[in-house]
């Protein structure tokens, strides 16, 4: 049986009915949502312009591609954002999410909080570049960590899991949690502090429900 993807209008009514439907929470979380993406779409942006600093045409191209996919749902078009609450409604939005891995995941993000928050702390580029030289590694194990247990949560084929899969080979082939660190913490730290909140959002709402 061929796949069916819903039409525009159809994403749009969807979307609107979530918002008006949701407690005030979670239309908190749907514009949590909208930053992750934005945030996401600066962060790559810049790691292109970095790569294409450099030299490296095809590093730069992957992380363009990627942003350009961000962009459509940032600029009033329905592109990769819609594609991806799509896939949250059908698949996760009205189930039960594997519990013990969100903590984990918030537990990983807070890790990374605190690595970034020391890296945010050096005041030269010499300074940042000696504290990737010295800490990368263990970053490096924390960040794979959050990605295993985001591909556990998001264990339906779709665009999130297939977002998460992008990202793990990107930092695994091309580097990109070093180029991240390069550019500086500012994006990085928005976004990671996103994903501990969403996170911690539904860790509270399972709880009350099982009340």
């Amino acid at each position: 049986m061929a796949k069916t993807t819903p039409s525009h209008p159809t994403l749009l009514f969807l979307t609107v009915l979530l918002l008006t439907t949701v407690q005030p929470s979670q239309s908190f979380a749907f514009r949590q949502y909208r930053t992750l993406f934005s945030l996401s779409h600066s962060l790559m942006t810049r790691v292109a312009n970095l790569r294409e600093a450099r030299g490296d045409v095809s590093g730069a191209d992957r992380a363009r591609l990627v942003a350009a996919k961000l962009e459509g749902g940032l600029v009033g078009g329905w592109g990769f954002m819609w594609s991806a609450a799509w896939d949250y409604m059908k698949n996760y939005a009205w189930r039960e999410l594997p519990y013990s891995e969100v903590y984990g995941a918030v537990s990983d993000a807070n890790e990374l909080l605190r690595w970034l928050g020391e890296l945010g702390r050096t005041e030269s580029d010499s300074e940042r570049a000696a504290w990737v030289g010295q800490n990368y590694q263990s970053v490096l194990r924390v960040a794979n960590s959050l990605l295993r247990r985001l591909l556990t949560v998001f264990y339906h084929s779709g665009t999130l899991r297939e977002l998460v899969k992008a990202v793990q080979n990107e930092v695994k082939e091309g580097e990109l949690l070093r180029d991240i660190l390069e550019l500086g913490t500012n994006d990085f730290k928005g976004l990671i502090q996103i994903l501990k909140d969403l996170g911690l959002q539904y860790g509270s709402s399972t709880m009350h429900q099982d009340l």
